[in-house]
């Protein structure tokens, strides 16, 4: 079983797929952030290095899903290869921040990876607000993201919206996480919780 979890940045895709990982007993795949040699060069200067970080990302996204599925186990991932093709590289060349020579070619290599991966069983997306992003970012303090743009931030939610409007990949959950604590609030996990519960029971005909 494949459960991944999408959103925008500090949307707090991995606080929640750290606690469902807990109470699922779910191997949790988190996003390759710590060790991704282009992330901090990437937000000192877009431009330059977009089309490295998002083959970068790429590659790490395909190579969790080919994982995920050769393990046979339920896993839980941070962030899907689908926000990298769909999201995150078609914005970086909407704000001429990637080339039209580099998107092409990344697009053509995503879309040959397409043909090889399954999608997740069940997505979940939080649905945030830019202020909320831009607290959450703060509150966590990584360095390299001081220099994140609010329109780069508004600009991704715009896109997350139209993906999502016409996702038909497979079970869907939404959650609008504005006014939303799950890490302190007990009743927003549970929640969250009940409602992954349900889609479990539809996919499987059995309790989790």
């Amino acid at each position: 079983m494949h459960i991944a979890v999408a959103g925008n940045i500090g949307s707090g895709k991995t606080t929640l797929t750290r606690l469902l990982s807990k109470h699922f007993k779910w191997e949790p795949h988190f996003e390759d952030v710590e060790t991704n040699p282009y992330l901090h060069s990437f937000y000192e200067d877009m431009q330059r290095w977009s089309f490295n970080l998002q083959i970068f990302f790429l590659n790490s996204r395909f190579r969790q899903i080919i994982e995920i599925r050769e393990s046979g186990r339920n896993v839980i991932q941070d962030r899907t290869i689908y926000e990298d093709a769909y999201i995150f590289a078609p914005n970086l060349h909407a704000m001429n921040l990637m080339t039209t020579r580099d998107f092409e070619n990344y697009i053509s290599l995503f879309e040959l990876m397409n043909t090889f991966i399954q999608p997740p069983d069940l997505l979940i997306y939080l649905r945030a607000s830019v202020p909320t992003l831009v607290r959450q970012i703060q509150k966590r303090g990584r360095e390299y993201e001081e220099a994140i743009r609010l329109d780069y931030l508004k600009r991704l939610n715009e896109r997350y919206e139209t993906w999502i409007e016409k996702y038909n990949l497979g079970k869907l959950l939404i959650f609008q996480v504005d006014d939303m604590d799950i890490e302190k609030d007990p009743k927003n996990l549970s929640l969250i919780i009940d409602k992954v519960n349900a889609e479990l029971h539809g996919l499987f005909g059995q309790s989790t």
